[in-house]
């Protein structure tokens, strides 16, 4: 093969890889839509914790929580989110941010639907099971 024709066949493979690159970037950052009824039954259950997020209601939060709950790679029971935990994770400023934030929809491999909102360097994790939607955990938004 000569020069130039090894030089446009390299050209032409460099052009397909890199519009596959494009086109899987593309995808990767689409964001997954949650099924309707999923989307419905989350905005219903996120009505009811932005309102005891907002009026700073520890109990009702508590009970719109998944316990044990993760937080900081630790897990805590109920004692321990209404004491101490509540406090580090329900600063003004998340509740704030809580209140207005958009959720971002996600399903886990094995079937589990999940919503996160992102605060600052925080992240708050909602998840499905059997019981309905409940505020699961929290961890670093990296």
């Amino acid at each position: 093969m000569s020069s130039n024709r090894r030089r446009t066949a390299f050209a032409a493979a460099s052009g397909l890889v890199l519009a596959a690159f494009s086109a899987g970037a593309a995808v990767a950052q689409q964001q997954l839509a949650a099924p309707p009824a999923v989307a419905a039954e989350f905005r219903q259950f996120l009505v009811s914790f932005r309102q005891a997020v907002q009026a700073n209601d520890r109990a009702a939060v508590t009970s719109l929580t998944r316990l044990p709950m993760l937080h900081t790679s630790d897990l805590h029971d109920r004692a321990a989110f209404e004491g101490r935990v509540y406090r580090q994770i329900f600063t003004t400023r998340n509740r704030t941010c809580l209140r207005t934030a958009r959720p971002v929809y996600d399903r886990s491999g094995d079937g589990t639907d999940s919503f996160m909102i992102f605060c600052g360097d925080m992240y708050f994790l909602f998840t499905k099971k059997t019981d309905g939607f409940r505020f699961a955990e929290t961890g670093v938004n990296d």
